[in-house]
């Protein structure tokens, strides 16, 4: 594994810190190290549009408890004062050079890389999911355009075999599916049509999460609204002319309406990057410290790197103290600290102004109590309540006021001081 080594800039100069992807991590990371780092940066995040998209509001915009355009704004807005925005496709990434090849024949060179290019959907990978049914009676909503035409395909759906299919995973918020069912279910019921409605999940998971604690809750409540749940079911094919998803074992699901997680990849880009990633284009990431095992000035956060933890915003958040610390580390020669625990919450809307949340990292599992003290937090943990749906409701309000700018939220741990005792007594300075 790399070791923390001091950058070779030339004395006296900024540091040049390129940022691959200006989403949730990269825009966090860049705002972050701008506060830390100050005039001794030098700051670009790369990126392919000015087009900035709030993911958790996908979920929410084909039940209309969100409008398209309010989760879209600009990604250079976001950024602080002094950080820079190029637009350009990233070519690949020459880690043993110290520089980025873009697709305009051009480089950028870098004393630290942070890789925050997020999760690809790559429904071409799927037999049949692209074809004549996409878009009527197949659809998605892991875009902004896929969950608008979803929320028309709602409006128009009056009943029959309903299918939510993961073609497989890691994907980006592994909760989504089952929250998709969750507010079906009451969206049908509220029309009126739940009798003559048939919702059915079928996951590549031998359940409904893999978490045991959680798939329990999570399952009881799918059987409570009367939600079937196919495990271990691997999407081999979407036949929308005869009207059934095919696993690769020949079972077969039939539908009227399907809604498919297409199957996620790294960026394109880094699998042209020699050593960056592994064969599906996630970067090969050091879990606690951040740091790539391609090269010790190259760092990963968010969906981009290949931890074992849920590829979801929070996890970007709780990465970014480690990870900002660690690239100061690394620019001044000092040991880096093994500061994430693969810390991650997620809110799970169940349906009928009612949330669970969740919390737990790479050694715990989602246990029942408050949040975020354990003891007089305001939000149940394991549980339904009014009051995680609100929470989630005004996260919106947060995630751009407060996360994205760099800012910690008040009463959160983020993790890094637990990281930072550990390293103080790797070092034998405390006992």
């Amino acid at each position: 594994m790399p070791s923390a080594q001091p950058a070779s800039n030339i004395e006296g100069m900024a540091d040049r810190i390129v940022i691959l992807g200006g989403g949730t991590a990269g825009t966090i990371a860049a705002n972050r190290l701008s506060r830390q780092l100050g005039e001794s940066a030098r700051i670009t995040v790369i990126d392919r549009d000015d087009r900035h998209l709030y993911e958790p509001g996908l979920l929410l915009v084909p039940f209309e408890m969100e409008e398209p355009e309010s989760i879209v704004r600009s990604r250079g807005r976001q950024l602080r004062p002094g950080v820079e925005l190029r637009l350009a496709e990233i070519d690949r990434v020459l880690s043993s050079e110290g520089k980025v090849l873009l697709g305009d024949g051009s480089s950028i060179a870098y004393d630290v890389l942070i890789v925050a290019t997020g999760a690809s959907l790559l429904p071409g990978e799927t037999e049949g999911l692209m074809g004549s049914g996409w878009g009527e009676t197949v659809h998605s909503f892991y875009s902004l355009e896929s969950a608008v035409a979803l929320r028309q395909a709602l409006r128009d759906f009056e009943g029959g075999k309903l299918l939510v299919a993961v073609a497989d995973m890691p994907i980006k918020c592994p909760v989504a599916p089952l929250e998709l069912c969750f507010l079906s279910d009451w969206r049908m019921r509220e029309r009126g049509i739940r009798d003559s409605t048939q919702i059915t999940l079928l996951t590549p998971l031998d359940g409904a999460f893999t978490k045991p604690t959680c798939n329990r809750e999570l399952s009881g409540l799918l059987t409570g609204r009367g939600i079937e749940v196919v495990s271990e079911f691997a999407t081999g094919q979407v036949d929308a002319d005869a009207g059934k998803i095919v696993s690769y074992d020949g079972r077969e699901a039939p539908f009227d309406l399907a809604v498919v997680v297409p199957v996620h990849g790294g960026a394109e880009y880094v699998s042209r990057s020699p050593g960056l990633g592994d064969e599906l284009g996630w970067v090969r990431t050091d879990p606690h410290t951040l740091q790539s095992l391609a090269a010790p000035n190259v760092f990963a956060i968010g969906d981009a790197a290949d931890l074992p933890t849920s590829k979801a915003g929070s996890a970007a958040h709780f990465q970014a103290a480690t990870l900002t610390e660690n690239v100061r580390r690394h620019l001044s020669g000092e040991q880096l600290v093994r500061g994430y625990d693969g810390h991650v919450n997620c809110f799970i809307e169940t349906g009928f102004h009612k949330a669970l949340l969740i919390d737990f990292d790479y050694e715990r599992e989602p246990l029942p109590g408050r949040y975020p003290d354990a003891h007089l937090g305001p939000l149940p943990l394991l549980a339904e309540s009014r009051l995680n749906h609100l929470a989630k409701l005004a996260f919106q309000t947060l995630y751009w006021h407060v996360l994205l700018p760099g800012h910690d939220i008040p009463g959160v741990d983020h993790g890094l001081e637990a990281g930072e005792r550990a390293a103080k007594a790797a070092r034998g300075e405390m006992t």
